[in-house]
């Protein structure tokens, strides 16, 4: 079983990191290089926030970052199948106590995948182009893992209890992380125009969707065709 599940993770892993990677190259890297020009283009006084509002904002001289091409595409697949291959041992070990019965459920797995780590944790915190001020990173830590768990455990209810209280409950539990509110800057400011930030979180969106849809599919499809006697 432990080979099964390795087997399965590491190869849609891979398969589904270079995927995203593709996307994210055509469609969500240009608009990332398109709101660092407004970055290095903002004059010194205009680039200052309050100390509240910057602590998510912060910049090193010193740190390293990878230079655009090459170096930045290596940076973002080995960033993308690190988190694809963790992504995929929790969907195959989730297989493991509930088999897929045809490999169309693995799409249905991912769009869940997909809900719980990327569509609510979102609509509080969207993703952000450089130069968007930001809360506090460990509130925004806090709610993010709050808001995934509860969602997580909020669709398994709706999904797998037969009793109506408890389908109740899992409601519930979708709602509170977004009536509680994701933590927010005292000052909201994007250096970035408005219409680029929509952009780019449409494209995050729709990237990241079919990612877990794919990593679905081919987790399935992976994990069904490695069953013992096949």
């Amino acid at each position: 079983m432990i080979t099964r599940i390795a087997r399965t993770a590491g190869f849609s892993g891979l398969l589904a990191a270079l995927l995203l990677t593709l996307l994210q190259s055509f469609w969500v890297a240009p608009l990332i290089l398109q709101a660092e020009t407004y970055e290095n283009a903002a004059p010194a006084e205009q680039h200052e926030h309050t100390t509240d509002a910057a602590q998510g904002h912060a910049h090193d001289a010193q740190a390293w970052s990878p230079e655009d091409g090459w170096q930045r595409v290596l940076s973002t697949t080995g960033g993308n199948l690190v988190v694809a291959v963790g992504f995929a041992l929790i969907l195959a070990a989730l297989y493991s106590l509930r088999e897929p019965g045809r490999i169309g459920a693995g799409a249905l797995w991912g769009l869940g995948g997909f809900a719980v780590f990327c569509l609510a944790p979102t609509l509080g915190l969207p993703p952000e182009l450089p130069g968007t001020a930001a809360a506090d990173l460990v509130q925004r830590q806090t709610w993010w893992v709050g808001t995934a768990a509860a969602t997580a455990a909020g669709l398994a209810l709706l999904v797998f209890a037969r009793h109506w209280a408890l389908k109740l409950l899992g409601a519930l539990l979708l709602l509170v992380p977004h009536l509680i509110g994701a933590p927010q800057p005292e000052v909201h400011e994007s250096l970035a125009p408005q219409a680029l930030q929509t952009q780019f979180e449409i494209a995050s969106w729709l990237t990241n969707a079919v990612f877990w849809v794919a990593l679905g599919v081919l987790s399935a499809w992976l994990y069904r065709r490695h069953q013992p006697g096949r």
